[in-house]
This record gives C-alpha cells, sequence and structure tokens, in this order.
C-alpha cells in the first residue's frame, strides 16, 4: 500500500491551456512525466478566467475556439524528488510560473482501509 504522511512540498503550475511540449498539450505532457516518475499524484484544474505576464484576460466567456483558459498543476511530493526533476520541468516550459509551499499530508492512500 502506497503511503505519504508529515511534511511535504505542493507544487503549483500555471500554464495556458494551448502551451505545448512538442504535439502534446503540455498539462498533458507534464502529468505523464509525474507518473512515470512515480510521483505520488498529480491533479490538473481548468480556470474560467485569469491573466498572466502579460496582462491578456482569458476567460471561458469568450467564443470557444480563442479561449486559452489558465490550468494549474498541482503536486504533491518531498522537496528532493521536486529538485531532481525540475531540469526536465525547466526544460519542457517556454512560459508559465512554478510555486513551492509546504504542504502538510494528513492522509493518502491507493486502497481504501478497512477499520478492523
Amino acid at each position: 500500500m502506497t503511503r505519504i504522511s508529515g511534511e511535504m512540498v505542493l507544487m503549483r503550475i500555471f500554464i495556458g491551456e494551448s502551451d505545448k511540449c512538442g504535439r502534446l498539450p503540455l498539462y498533458e505532457a507534464l502529468v505523464e512525466l509525474f507518473r512515470r516518475e512515480g510521483f505520488a499524484g498529480a491533479t490538473v484544474l481548468r480556470g474560467v478566467a485569469g491573466f498572466g505576464a502579460h496582462s491578456v484576460y482569458h476567460t471561458d466567456k469568450l467564443l470557444r475556439l480563442s479561449r486559452d483558459l489558465p490550468m494549474v498543476i498541482e503536486v504533491v511530493d518531498r522537496q528532493e524528488r521536486f529538485d531532481a526533476i525540475m531540469p526536465r520541468i525547466d526544460a519542457m516550459m517556454v512560459g508559465g510560473m512554478i510555486t513551492l509551499e509546504k504542504a502538510t499530508v494528513i492522509r493518502y492512500t491507493h486502497q481504501h482501509e478497512t477499520g478492523t
């Protein structure tokens, strides 16, 4: 059973929906990288509105074809795991922002536990 608990690090990667890594959407390429490297998990969130370094406002209220909604990839693991993979993440990204913060993991498991 996989378990992590205690003091970990939360990485948030802020990108645009249209960002690419080769032919793949960048968010898919990043999630696949984290999966291949055995990270505990990753979640992609799509924002309804936002702006970035160029102050261009992106919203889901515009035509579907013209939107480039904000995306956030969240990953929790140990600092040394992020330190080791950071050069590969940097090489995949052209723009965007990455933040790291301390996170306390209270419960994580991949299997339903029964009380005995």
